[in-house]
């Protein structure tokens, strides 16, 4: 495994594993052939299967955190699962981090590009399949070189269920997480979401910003010291995401998001608009946050 030495830290040595963006797009489409991941679909239960796959190949230890959701638009009762891939660290007594992405699709198409495919599942190469390809990644990286804390891969179920305007229906997975005994587990959270963009603009989340803005410096910082000039140091939206569940409920949480995506809840939200590059560039700023403590904030 190639790595690369930068920088110094403290508590662990000065390599740091190479992220592979085109390893990492692999993942992301392998995830958008299984067809919409929409939760209590085939699909989706397919594509649950090949992470549990993933992770035990690397023998990571898994957590199942199964739940039903009374769906308010059908009436139906929605299985919905998150997965858990736990990387034990050098210090395992220390607070680690918790790294999070949502690997459903949305259940409909609320900007059809033909009005026979409104209300159609899409395809959710970038929301839902980006972030969860990094974070597949990292965890390759992360079990052939330990890091110096334990960190948590959490995949969301249910982030995006509910329809336009209709918040509490959203967060589904995030929100069930954040009621499992998380205050005090980790140091901080960082979640991703829509990183995949072939035109690739990442701005400081306001939400983020307004309340953990020392996390977000050390993200954006770190971008700078590694030349990844699509982290754009200023605050441009507000965007309700998994990061409100996890800080509301006491864990610091920002959103790491590029939410200027041209094919966003659209049909067009498709492999051909995603790239390995973008994937590699939030993959490059996690990896070295995961091996360089020194960095962290303090917890408050």
């Amino acid at each position: 495994m190639a790595a690369l030495a930068i920088g110094s830290c403290a508590d662990n040595s000065s390599t740091v594993p190479q992220f592979s963006g085109e390893r990492s797009f692999q993942y992301l489409k392998r995830q958008v052939e299984f067809g919409p991941r929409v939760p209590g679909t085939e699909s989706w239960r397919e594509c649950r299967k090949y992470y549990y796959e993933y992770f035990r190949n690397l023998d990571l230890a898994i957590d199942s955190q199964a739940f039903e959701f009374t769906d308010p638009y059908s009436g139906r009762s929605i299985p919905l699962v998150n997965v858990v891939a736990r990387i034990e660290g050098v210090d395992a007594q220390k607070p680690g981090i918790l790294l999070m992405a949502h690997y459903d699709t949305r259940p409909r198409t609320d900007f059809p590009s033909n009005p026979d495919l409104a209300n159609l599942p899409i395809a959710g190469a970038n929301d839902g399949a980006s972030g969860v390809a990094v974070l597949m990644e990292l965890a390759n990286l992360l079990r052939q070189t330990k890091p110096p804390r334990n960190i948590d891969l959490v995949l969301v179920d249910g982030e995006d269920w509910g329809e336009q305007g209709d918040n509490d229906y959203y967060l589904l997975g995030s929100k069930e997480f954040a009621t499992r005994g998380i205050r005090n587990k980790y140091q901080f959270a960082i979640v991703i979401d829509m990183v995949g963009d072939s035109d690739q603009q990442i701005y400081r989340e306001f939400f983020s910003q307004s309340y953990h803005s020392d996390l977000n410096d050390m993200i954006w910082n770190t971008a700078k010291e590694l030349k990844v000039m699509t982290f754009i140091d200023s605050t441009v939206h507000m965007v309700l995401d998994d990061h409100v569940s996890l800080a509301t409920s006491g864990v610091p949480a920002v959103d790491v998001i590029d939410f200027d995506y041209p094919y966003w809840h659209t049909d067009s939200d498709l492999v051909s608009n995603c790239s390995s590059l973008s994937l590699e560039n939030v993959g490059k700023v996690l990896t070295h946050i995961c091996y360089h403590p020194d960095l962290w904030p303090k917890k408050k």
